[in-house]
């Protein structure tokens, strides 16, 4: 099966139907669609060897994460990589294990080998970012870089509305458990829940930087308590899961002596007992999302916008691990 068998069975041009493959951004939707639809019927393959030595471009994506084991990466990943595969692209998926210096080294070994690159929650700094973003298209998931395109998650809206929920409980005195060094998330939380707490008339103690994972909640457990406060915002569900266990080591349940809220929903959270008030992030929303902008900037190859920002909403799922403080109710 040819380009011209395709051609042929849809009724354009050869040409169209290598752009509806190649630079489908130059091909109307409704005639790629079609295109698309005929070659799929057909069984068609496009050459990949040989239209990357014509086009320069291997039809390649680099899919960058700091720890796949987070329940919160799968779902991202998986939306990504479906989406990559529609547009006729593939995603190589890398791990960083939390370390700047990792991080590095895979986007200079994915960079000659990939026509992009998505970054999705960086550690590295900001300068560093750019200076590595000049050498391939980068987007990011949940980091600011000038010059850089970004997708974010309106995490400063879900820590507002996660102090909002517990102030209307009847908490007067808040925790915030930060997550790692360099992350744009934690900072982006501290910053809202200072506002919002101020706002409310209450307290906020921030504690950080802690490690991302269910033993960084756990050994954050003794800073919690020294505080005294009756409700505790973690920066993501699995620091939330590690913080009731340490509290319930220490004979102090979740709700009934302190309100713990998550970050981002993930199944973890809905399993945990009891049951996590989170703040849910569009995470897979965001994986499609910065496919779709990387693939965007690659097609156009400098035509197109230099930098574009997609915000994406948040919101507060209230479950069992958050009440009224005092004692219980039964």
């Amino acid at each position: 099966m040819t380009i011209r068998d395709v051609a042929q069975a849809a009724g354009v041009h050869v040409s169209t139907v290598s752009r509806a493959f190649s630079a489908s951004h130059l091909v109307k939707r409704e005639t790629r669609d079609r295109v698309l639809a005929v070659a799929a019927e057909l069984g068609y393959q496009p050459n990949e060897t040989a239209r990357a030595l014509t086009t320069g471009r291997t039809r390649n994506l680099g899919l960058i994460v700091s720890d796949i084991a987070n329940p919160f990466y799968p779902p991202l990943i998986k939306a990504a990589q479906a989406y990559a595969r529609v547009r006729g692209y593939q995603v190589f998926v890398a791990d960083t294990d939390e370390d700047v210096r990792t991080e590095e080294e895979l986007i200079r070994t994915l960079t000659g080998q990939v026509d992009g690159v998505v970054l999705v929650s960086p550690r590295l700094a900001n300068d560093v970012i750019a200076r590595l973003g000049g050498d391939v298209p980068f987007v990011l998931v949940n980091r600011q870089v000038a010059g850089l395109s970004a997708v974010l998650m309106d995490v400063a809206h879900g820590a507002a509305l996660a102090v909002a929920h517990l102030a209307g409980l009847g908490h007067r005195h808040l925790a915030l458990v930060g997550g790692p060094r360099g992350s744009w998330t934690s900072a982006e939380m501290r910053r809202a829940a200072g506002r919002a707490a101020a706002d409310e008339g209450i307290r906020l103690d921030v504690l950080g930087p802690n490690a991302p994972t269910e033993q960084g909640g756990l050994e954050a457990t003794a800073a919690v308590l020294r505080t005294g406060a009756t409700g505790v915002i973690a920066y993501n569900d699995l620091v939330a899961i590690g913080l009731i266990e340490g509290l319930d080591g220490r004979e102090v349940r979740v709700p009934r002596d302190v309100s713990v809220i998550g970050v981002d929903d993930t199944v973890a959270g809905r399993l945990n007992r009891p049951r996590l008030t989170t703040v849910a992030m569009p995470t897979a929303t965001a994986g499609r999302t910065a496919v779709d902008l990387l693939i965007q900037t690659v097609e156009t190859a400098g035509t197109g916008p230099a930098t574009a920002q997609t915000t994406l909403a948040t919101s507060l799922v209230v479950r069992d691990s958050t009440r009224s403080p005092g004692p219980s109710a039964d």
